[in-house]
């Protein structure tokens, strides 16, 4: 399967290009190392390193983030992928007004994650914010979202990277 892939260059981005992307990245070319892989921010801290927390947890797995730097997204970095993976459905969603005929190589990294908490029961009449299950705003994608952690308690960073890692693990078994 990995030779007759379509997806050879993937992109993973985020917000800053420093927590969540460049700890995804490391994972997939960990899973994938016959791919190219790279990560950028829809609004990157440029030439930063990835954050320290993010850092060292990535470093407690395994992970080298040391020669990190934060790149912006760009048109060429959008062309280059074959495969966008992207935190939240915000960011799949301002990648699409840059560049609509991305959409539909650009998906949520956590795409595959399996749905949790009281969202997840069929069952639910209303979420927790009181909207109706076919409200917009009760989406299942939401809940594949992969928060940012920037500037929180090192337990969001370490749940953050719980989740990478979950979808990682599931996007390298299918691409």
């Amino acid at each position: 399967m990995t030779g007759s892939s379509p997806y050879q260059h993937i992109l993973v981005v985020c917000l800053g290009n420093i927590c969540r992307s460049p700890v995804a990245e490391a994972m997939l070319k960990q899973a994938l190392p016959q791919r190219q892989i790279k990560s950028a921010g829809l609004t990157a801290m440029v030439g930063q390193g990835a954050d320290a927390t993010a850092a060292e947890i990535a470093k407690n797995d395994g992970l080298d983030l040391s020669g990190h730097n934060a790149t912006q997204l760009s048109s060429e970095l959008i062309q280059w992928a074959d495969l966008i993976l992207v935190m939240s459905q915000n960011q799949r969603s301002a990648i699409g007004e840059k560049n609509p005929a991305a959409l539909g190589k650009t998906m949520l990294l956590g795409h595959w994650l399996k749905p949790s908490g009281p969202k997840a029961g069929a069952s639910q009449t209303s979420n927790q914010a009181g909207h109706p299950p076919g409200n917009p705003n009760n989406t299942l994608a939401q809940q594949k979202d992969i928060p940012d952690p920037y500037k929180k308690s090192r337990e969001v960073f370490e749940h953050v990277h719980k989740l990478i890692y979950q979808s990682v693990t599931e996007w390298s078994k299918k691409i």
